[in-house]
């Protein structure tokens, strides 16, 4: 029997590790673009400022590192999922229809996993929750 109760209680666990994780690839992705790191086949090869790529890598850095703190979660998972938007319509989907043929699926994964941060907040293991704590404290009547 799965005990319903017990999982509830660790959702924001759970919640902190899709945070985590969907930020640590999405960096990732900015790095590449700026520091080269990792290194591959879209490896920072002297990008221009302006590109489009450009923005997307310093949305990926800034945002993707936040994300990973959980430092201002929801506006900086709001921007990135709305970066996230915008590059699939304009990079992926007019190659093909379909996500899988047009490699798009990682944007769309993206901004839907950071929509949902915008709505759920941080979860547990975050500055925000760690923000929000300490002004609660202050407040209380001593």
């Amino acid at each position: 029997m799965i005990d319903e109760v017990g999982i509830a209680r660790r959702a924001p666990y759970a919640l902190a590790l899709l945070r985590i994780v969907s930020g640590l690839i999405f960096l990732a992705h900015g790095t590449q673009k700026f520091f080269g790191f990792p290194g591959g086949e879209r490896a920072w090869s002297g990008l221009a400022f302006d590109n489009p790529g450009a923005f997307a890598g310093i949305v990926e850095t800034v945002a993707g590192a936040l994300i990973v703190l959980g430092l201002f979660t929801r506006p900086a998972a709001f921007i990135a999922s709305g970066t996230m938007a915008v590059a699939y319509w304009m990079a992926h989907a007019p190659q093909n229809f379909f996500p899988v043929n047009n490699g798009g699926d990682a944007a769309i994964l993206f901004c839907f996993v950071f929509l949902y941060l915008v709505f759920a907040g941080p979860g547990a293991w975050s500055v925000d929750g760690v923000r929000l704590r300490s002004k609660a404290a202050e407040r209380a009547p001593s």
